[in-house]
């Protein structure tokens, strides 16, 4: 019987005390480990099967960690933390105080850069190399992994265009798998494809034009051919570029078959890799579908209707346009300013885009939001994803701050629905014909109706509604984070509380808000966003604006810090906004 090698090895100084004959086995030791884990704790499978055997030469021929190893985005580090101290508290990832699903620096001096967006490791990794040549260490080597999704970003070219300018000592590893969390796409993508067919594109090498200096393509599953060829990269100077084949989802074949739902698939039986089904009596839709099938169900009676994503298709939920009108449905790669900017362009000649993107990657598009939608005040309706705390993907993830970086940009409406009829009405209105650009903001999960293809009204823009009405106290809610106020009200005192759905962050519904500053001593409001700048700011800013200086404003919202991972349950309860937190403080009032 063969002896655990994994069970020997707690970091890369251990590994490389192993023969190269003995590596195959690491990597079916590693493979196992990582599909025993997150087949029962859930997490991000495929992309670190894809690189089991990339992983483990690397820390094999390099001196990590005084040689800087960077992970684009970290999906696929799973294997790279194993190796590296964390393997006997692997089985915490993504949990409540646990480790991070993404790189952290913060959580080991292997991590050399933290990442959780794409396309960073490039201009980081160059930064790194540079700083080292400044420092005098010219023996130290720099390693960018990233993926060919990654690599079609525009920050990634921008890294690039600067690495082919310098000496410096860096190497760019692409793990090409044709994969992003979908399917990649693009003209890159179809270039890498003729390259690995070996189709004559060396003679205007894309990479070589960069002034890098260029091998591959090399199979990502092969140790021997890998650390031969690392070994040699290494005594190389200047910029180097390796073109791996990898296969994401490698070693559970149905992971290898399905690779869009085998990303992330949840809790699955790891002998056979099908999906442990989720116990649900009730079907709720996701606001995700809700959205999706509302586009759908729009565009085919409006023809200017146009649905743009970067690279989220699937999550999103805008391949159900996708997959019936493909000619009105645009998934643009990991590229958030080019498509806001591409939807400013369709908006000039009288189309209707609707440009969804989740709420932290919409942050990576900023300044296409200002300079070229909101100050020409074009129509582009942006359709914020993932707005709130998301969970264990944590900090990189959590879309807390988009109505305090949206609500400062002049012409910009902000509505957040309270329920998907909400998200339906707001959608309706939009293509109805909106002179503005416009943000509607909602959460990732599930929504509140198992009816929900009710027929669509108009919404009037700027106005919020009474929800149930109190004497004492007004509660003040943002989006669907107002249902938990609704969910309590039974046990709240009998005609004390009032709750308005206040719907729009921007224009704020004045007439409204006169009203219950006039009546209202104490006011409270309620939003899953971030407590500075967002829509509790709003309301102080009225209040200071008209100098009603009687009402006392208390906020209940995410507070100034970066929330970690864990379940969105915990992270409400960390932060006192589970229906239970606030129904203990409203009872103290």
């Amino acid at each position: 019987m063969k002896t655990n090698l994994l069970q020997h090895i707690n970091s890369p100084k251990e590994l490389r005390k192993l023969y190269n004959n003995q590596l195959p086995q690491l990597a079916k030791e590693l493979r196992d480990f990582i599909i025993d884990i997150v087949s029962t704790k859930e997490g991000h499978l495929g992309a670190s099967l894809g690189v089991v055997e990339l992983t483990i030469a690397l820390h094999y021929v390099f001196d990590t960690p005084n040689d800087l190893l960077i992970w684009d985005v970290g999906h696929q580090a799973y294997g790279h933390k194993i190796l590296t101290e964390r393997k006997n508290i692997f089985h915490t990832n993504r949990q409540l105080d646990g480790i991070s699903g993404f790189p952290k620096r913060k959580e080991s001096v292997y991590d050399a850069f933290g990442t959780g967006h794409s396309s960073t490791s490039i201009s980081a990794a160059l930064g790194m190399a540079i700083a080292s040549k400044i420092k005098g260490d010219f023996e130290k080597h720099h390693i960018a992994v990233i993926g060919d999704a990654s690599i079609a970003s525009g920050m990634a070219f921008e890294g690039l265009n600067h690495a082919g300018v310098t000496d410096a000592n860096l190497l760019i590893i692409l793990n090409d798998n044709a994969m992003g969390i979908d399917p990649s796409v693009g003209a890159l993508k179809n270039y890498f494809t003729n390259v690995k067919a070996g189709k004559k594109v060396r003679k205007n090498n894309i990479i070589e034009a960069l002034n890098f200096s260029y091998s591959g393509p090399i199979d990502g599953h092969d140790l021997s051919a890998l650390i031969k060829e690392l070994e040699r990269l290494k005594s190389i100077k200047g910029p180097k570029f390796l073109h791996v084949i990898t296969t994401k989802g490698k070693g559970l074949k149905i992971a290898e078959q399905d690779q869009v739902k085998y990303h992330a698939p949840g809790k699955f039986n790891k002998k056979t890799g099908e999906l442990v089904p989720k116990i649900n009596e009730i079907q709720l839709p996701k606001y995700q579908d809700v959205f999706g099938e509302t586009l759908v169900e729009l565009a085919r009676k409006n023809p200017k209707i146009v649905g743009i994503t970067p690279a989220m298709p699937t999550g999103s939920s805008l391949k159900f346009m996708l997959d019936e009108i493909p000619e009105r449905a645009f998934d643009v790669g990991i590229a958030e300013q080019h498509a806001v900017t591409l939807a400013a362009g369709m908006a000039t000649q009288g189309l209707i885009p609707y440009c969804t993107i989740y709420s932290t990657f919409l942050q990576r598009a900023y300044d296409q939001i200002i300079h070229d939608v909101a100050l020409q005040n074009l129509p582009v309706i942006f359709c914020i994803d993932r707005a709130g705390l998301v969970g264990e993907d944590g900090a990189t993830h959590h879309g807390v701050f988009d109505i305090a970086y949206l609500r400062c940009i002049p012409n910009l409406a902000i509505f957040a629905p309270l329920n998907e009829l909400e998200l339906r009405n707001i959608m309706f209105t939009a293509q109805t014909g909106i002179n503005f650009p416009l943000a509607i903001r909602y959460p990732r999960g599930n929504a509140t109706l198992v009816n929900w293809k009710l027929p669509m009204h108009l919404i009037k823009i700027g106005k919020g509604e009474l929800v149930f009405k109190g004497n004492e106290i007004a509660i003040l809610s943002i989006g669907t984070i107002g249902n938990s106020i609704i969910e309590i009200e039974k046990d709240l005192p009998k005609n004390k509380f009032s709750l308005y759905n206040m719907r729009f962050v921007k224009p704020l519904d004045e007439d409204l808000l006169h009203d219950i500053f006039k009546k209202y001593k104490t006011i409270i409001t309620i939003e899953n966003g971030t407590i500075i700048g967002g829509f509790y700011s709003a309301i102080l800013e009225f209040a200071s604006k008209f100098e009603y200086k009687n009402s006392k404003v208390i906020p209940l919202a995410i507070p100034d810090s970066f929330i970690e991972h864990g379940k969105v349950y915990e992270l409400f309860n960390k932060i006192n906004l589970t229906n239970e937190n606030i129904l203990k403080m409203l009872l103290k009032l």
